[in-house]
């Protein structure tokens, strides 16, 4: 028995069958007892009135009392002109399940199937390949089975043997591929191909990584590998399909298929031993069935390699290897196959590693299908945003997790090559001339790489670089720049090749390509002095940026700043550039305690946080203008002020957010009265109720920042006043 698709017309197997709960029907029908009166019948609830054709049964639990005078008698199956089935017990019956009655139809359901094997039940299939009744449904022959289902219970009810029809969920089994109804609950008899005693190549396959000769990766995969190999069934492997491997099993011309067959390696074996058993003018033909499609992957690892012939050249040089990489979707579908299909015929695992990686699913975190139309074709994608964009989105994800493919994903690593192009630029564009690059070995002895690169670093630059008189500090200062960003660009590559080798490419006495070069040296110490110092300045300069942002500065207006910190702070941010980047420019270290080096360091501030230079001032106290500022807290013992009135208008200001906030108000409160309403609370589906709440806790959140912005606001008109 085997799962069947009337649509591909084809055998599949039970992993490409899928469940669903949807609605349906329970149909109680009467089967009367042969030779008692009109009164002596036995009702009987089915989801399929159209399989009673094939019942061969009527089963009862041999402890239900109801039923056990009729335990040996024979029924009478339904619109069968009178055929009789015998009234049985077997504990498998459940009495409480509907009538406590069951029609035993072994063509059509896989436990009915067992039942009728143990009892030495007949077994009758009333279906088509293509889902219509057979001639073993008599009047019925030739009728799709919903339309038969539909006819019979009609005629069930004009004849008195329908008793009723009500609502009843279903666990409905569609096809993974086409969603159809996969034929009869699953199960049509066949003649089929079938790997049995799973067991056995299970058990080979999970000691594999018991015994570490496998590994997978993510180790959470294990579990489902194991539970997949320990609940192993019997394997239909045979497809009707016109496309694969032919299944080598030929028959004999005139004999009846099922007792006559031949397996060989080619059909001139299988007609050799032919002639042998049946003489030399026998006729053979081979199955047209296929393999199925994972039956042949799983000997893919192998039988691409010359095996059997295992002292085959590219056998015993590529098998096994050492890295299968591919989707957790197919763990038990191909890799499980291929370690029990390698273990059983070569006696070795095919590969030593499995890494699994996650799905790509669409924005809402939807398996792509037609079915959906939400299909990313890549082609579009790399059209519109560029093959490094989308590589280096689909790497971002986590080993074995799904990924949601947006398009805000793509155009923030679309906008993340633009940046990577144009600081490539920046760097070709700030380099000496090539004939003074033997100048630079010092290049090689920096030691602090961890700037965060590209567009910080290079803002920061920008005040070394543009400094006349062609000083140590400028020189520096494009040593550092090249090193960061050729290993930049070694770091991307395998992310994002084709820019990062444009760039490599254009980059001064480049004598090989950049996915033959050498990888980064990581035996360089961690200069933690110097990190510290950037990333205080980091903080300042991000404190300072978000401010600017929550007021709508324009970016072209330049606005003061007074910076109150320790005097440890201020010299971090005073010489994060200098101090230990190239220890070999004395000249630097030595210009570490120079007051000049403080108002250079006051420029890389007034760059990145766009600061009126000859307004910014290091102090360890507020300052006196401390109430009519916005006060930040970049970090421990680092502190800025910035003046309300350098950044915004404040009376416009307090008017435009008093006309937002009565608008934000009118919104919420509308929000809280729908959830305040018990038609809406009780009513409405979950989900709606769900987000209501949702917009109701942010827009609270939202007019609670505001009330206190416009407070401020409001505070600071007064003082000044």
């Amino acid at each position: 028995m085997v799962n069947w698709s009337p649509n591909l017309q084809t055998a599949v197997s039970d992993l490409e069958v899928e469940y669903s709960e949807e609605p349906g029907a329970l149909y109680h029908i009467k089967y009367r007892v042969a030779g008692g009166s009109r009164s002596d019948f036995l009702t009987i609830a089915t989801t399929r009135p159209e399989t009673l054709f094939g019942d061969t049964a009527v089963a009862v639990n041999p402890e239900d009392e109801r039923y056990s005078k009729y335990i040996g008698k024979m029924a009478i199956v339904p619109m069968t002109f009178g055929r009789h089935v015998p009234i049985i017990s077997d504990k498998y019956v459940d009495k409480d399940f509907g009538t406590g009655v069951l029609k035993i139809s072994p063509g059509h359901d896989h436990n009915d199937y067992l039942l009728a094997r143990k009892l030495g039940l007949p077994i009758l299939n009333v279906m088509n390949k293509d889902g219509t009744l057979n001639e073993v449904a008599g009047l019925y022959c030739g009728l799709d089975r919903f339309e038969a289902r539909k006819k019979l219970w009609s005629e069930l009810e004009e004849t008195g043997l329908a008793v009723k029809k009500e609502a009843h969920t279903l666990r409905v089994p569609r096809s993974q591929r086409g969603g159809e109804f996969i034929l009869s609950d699953n199960r049509t008899l066949s003649k089929q191909a079938v790997v049995c005693d799973n067991g056995a190549l299970g058990g080979e396959g999970s000691q594999a990584v018991e015994k570490g000769e496998l590994t997978i990766l993510p180790e959470r995969f294990e579990k489902i590998y194991n539970h997949w190999l320990s609940n192993i069934k019997d394997w239909c492997i045979s497809r009707q399909l016109w496309w694969g491997h032919r299944i080598p099993v030929w028959y004999i011309v005139g004999k009846d298929c099922e007792e006559e067959y031949i397996v060989a390696r080619s059909t001139e074996e299988a007609l050799e031993k032919a002639r042998k058993k049946y003489g030399k003018d026998v006729e053979i033909y081979q199955d047209p069935d296929v393999l199925d499609t994972w039956f042949s992957s799983a000997l893919w690892p192998f039988s691409t390699l010359g095996w059997p012939d295992v002292s085959a050249e590219d056998f015993k040089k590529f098998y096994p290897t050492s890295v299968l990489e591919t989707g957790h979707d197919i763990l038990f579908f191909w890799v499980a196959r291929m370690v029990m299909m390698g273990i059983e015929f070569t006696g070795t695992v095919p590969f030593s590693n499995v890494y699994l990686h996650g799905l790509i699913r669409d924005s809402q975190g939807r398996k792509m299908s037609k079915t959906l139309g939400n299909v990313i074709d890549p082609l579009d994608t790399i059209k519109e945003y560029g093959t490094d964009a989308l590589r280096f989105t689909l790497s971002l994800g986590t080993a074995g997790q799904d990924l949601n493919l947006s398009t805000e994903r793509l155009n923030s690593n679309k906008a993340f090559t633009n940046k990577l192009w144009n600081a490539g630029k920046f760097v070709l564009q700030n380099l000496p001339h090539q004939s003074d690059l033997s100048a630079w070995k010092a290049i090689h002895d920096f030691k602090t790489h961890s700037f965060s690169f590209p567009v910080r670093y290079i803002e920061a630059s920008k005040a070394r670089l543009y400094q006349s008189g062609g000083d140590s500090v400028a020189s520096v200062a494009q040593a550092v720049l090249l090193y960061v960003f050729e290993n930049i660009l070694k770091l991307l590559h395998p992310f994002m090749p084709f820019v990062t080798e444009e760039l490599w490419q254009s980059l001064p006495n480049r004598k090989e390509a950049l996915i033959v070069s050498a990888w980064p040296l990581t035996s360089l110490p961690r200069q933690a002095e110097s990190v510290k110092k950037f990333e205080t300045l980091q903080a300042l300069t991000r404190a300072i940026r978000n401010a600017r942002a929550e007021y709508s500065v324009e970016p072209v207006r330049r606005i003061s700043a007074s910076i109150v910190a320790n005097s440890e702070v201020i010299q971090y941010i005073s010489s994060y550039l200098i101090d230990n980047s190239v220890r070999r420019f004395e000249a630097v270290r030595t210009a570490l305690h120079d007051q000049t080096v403080l108002l250079k360091e006051r420029e890389v501030l007034a760059l990145l946080s766009r600061l009126d230079l000859q307004n910014i001032s290091f102090s360890e106290s507020v300052p006196g203008d401390a109430n009519q500022s916005v006060h930040l807290v970049a970090s421990e013992g680092l502190e800025a002020y910035l003046p309300l009135a350098d950044m915004v208008d404040i009376s416009a200001e307090v008017q435009r957010l008093s006309k937002r906030l009565t608008k934000m108000q009118s919104e919420y409160d509308g929000l809280m009265a729908r959830l305040s309403s018990p038609s809406f609370v009780e009513k409405a589906p979950e989900d709606i109720v769900r987000g209501v709440r949702e917009k109701a806790a942010e827009a609270e959140e939202k007019l609670t920042l505001t009330k206190n912005r416009l407070a401020f606001l409001q505070s600071t008109v007064l003082v000044s006043n």
